[in-house]
């Protein structure tokens, strides 16, 4: 703070004190002594208002106040620059630096045990109670909100606790997921296929790929759906449609993977239209050890046994 504004603060501050402490003392000198019956000459709805002084207690309390303001101002920062003559105070008395401090408390505290995951691979790591319960408490603050408080994801966002993964389900993968985000994009084909081979691709997918019963009015020519699926789609989806994991591309014959829906509806609006997905890096948030807990935690919902019982003690706590 300048030395202006310091100044300026403290004339607001002392001037006000002394204006307040000159009306209280100046206002209870010309005050009426005892209750008497002298109104004050003006009356509202027939109610008069009595010359009376104010209680004594009132104005104790209000000088009492007074007192502690000037002894608050003393110890404490309060006077533009002045810094209180109490000890830790030497920065100000201010917010500003409230979470670094809550932060250094808290690396003190637990850094030497992020540390010691953080030296272990993932997979030992997910064996961990300790770490899954602190990789939990890491998923409910930053991952739940889009993939869901069970990690079975919504609609956009994949489940976690299966094992369809589009980057792949290593824990190592997983682990640069998390910290490097993820970018994917699925390119709109509406206008390269036109609307009838949008709908037999996607009755291809649906059919043939997936699975899944196509419904009796569907209208579809599924070979010539597969052509054009083998025309534009393979290059990311492989000629099986099993996906590429170095690209993000789902795998197409597991249902369980359409994030954006299963129906003939909503597989033809995926490919009409194409999807983005971002997946936001947790680097810079959460530093390289919580990531190792999370990325342990999150590998451990589909791949370490009796992972549904994990999550129910994590909900029950």
């Amino acid at each position: 703070m300048t030395t202006f504004w310091s100044t300026w603060i403290c004339v607001l501050t002392i001037g006000s004190l002394i204006g307040l402490t000159w009306l209280l003392i100046g206002t209870r000198k010309g005050e009426t002594k005892g209750s008497v019956d002298q109104t004050m000459g003006h009356s509202f709805d027939g109610i008069e208002e009595y010359d009376n002084p104010l209680p004594q207690w009132w104005f104790l309390l209000f000088a009492g106040t007074l007192v502690f303001s000037v002894g608050y101002l003393v110890l404490y920062p309060g006077l533009g620059n002045w810094k209180g003559i109490l000890p830790g105070y030497e920065n100000g008395w201010t917010g500003a630096h409230e979470w670094e401090k809550e932060m250094a408390k808290a690396d003190a505290k637990f850094g030497p045990i992020f540390a010691k995951f953080a030296a272990m691979p993932v997979e030992e790591v997910a064996k961990d109670p300790q770490a899954l319960k602190m990789g939990g408490r890491l998923f409910a603050s930053n991952c739940s909100v889009c993939h869901g408080s069970d990690a079975k994801g919504a609609f956009g966002f994949p489940n976690l606790a299966d094992s369809n993964w589009r980057w792949g389900g290593a824990a190592d993968t997983i682990k640069t997921t998390i910290m490097g985000g993820r970018m994917a994009a699925m390119p709109a084909w509406g206008e390269v296929l036109g609307e009838a081979g949008v709908k037999n691709v996607a009755a291809y997918v649906r059919h043939d790929l997936a699975g899944l019963p196509l419904p009796a009015d569907s209208g579809a020519d599924l070979q010539a759906g597969q052509q054009a699926f083998n025309t534009t789609c393979v290059a990311c989806h492989g000629a099986n449609g099993q996906g590429t994991e170095a690209m993000g591309a789902p795998n197409l014959t597991q249902p369980a993977g359409f994030i954006y829906g299963t129906s003939l509806a909503q597989l033809q609006q995926t490919i009409r239209h194409g999807r983005q997905g971002h997946m936001p890096a947790q680097s810079e948030l959460l530093g390289n050890d919580k990531v190792q807990l999370l990325a342990a935690y999150v590998y451990s919902l589909s791949h370490t046994a009796g992972a549904e019982r994990l999550q129910a003690e994590h909900k029950s706590e």
